[in-house]
């Protein structure tokens, strides 16, 4: 884990188990390296409305396909795309294959929405990536959802984000 989040997580009393595993690109890579750890792991997703340039990170579990026309219809957004390598180092300092809700910690300005499905939220415990797919943080709900209202970006916590099952 990088030393500035660290620092930002000790900063802010956010407490966590670092876990360890080779690289995870992928959900099934995910569930072989990381499934033993204890909590709810969720899937990340950085889209781009590109009327507006307004970029969301979304946060569904793990399990779960995004379905991104509904999702476009939900944000009023003619078209979506994924943010690309470029946009994800600007605005959120990390690379694709890395996206994690702690990203928010490097957006200074708080431009990015985030937007978390509501049983992620409500979850005892949240496993995510601290920005590098080689290691996984399992986080305590109450610590999670100070950590994201201490980022101070905009943020939705969703029932209605619209998603299928993998």
């Amino acid at each position: 884990m990088e030393n500035s989040i660290k620092q930002w997580l000790v900063q802010h009393k956010i407490q966590y188990i670092l876990h360890t595993h080779p690289a995870v690109f992928t959900v099934p890579e995910a569930k072989i390296h990381c499934g033993h750890i204890p909590g709810t792991h969720c899937k990340n997703l950085v889209l781009k409305n590109k009327k507006t340039g307004q970029l969301y990170l979304i946060t569904i579990p793990y399990d779960k396909k995004l379905d991104l026309n509904q999702f476009r219809k939900m944000i009023s957004a003619p078209k979506i795309r994924f943010a690309t390598g470029n946009e994800l180092s600007e605005a959120l300092g990390i690379k694709a294959g890395a996206v994690s809700p702690l990203a928010l910690i490097n957006d200074k300005n708080n431009n990015v929405i985030f937007m978390i499905e509501e049983s992620i939220w409500n979850a005892e415990e949240i496993c995510c990536h601290p920005n590098i797919n080689t290691e996984t943080l399992q986080i305590p709900k109450n610590d999670f959802q100070k950590l994201i209202r201490d980022v101070s970006n905009n943020f939705e916590v969703r029932k209605d984000l619209p998603y299928s099952f993998r």
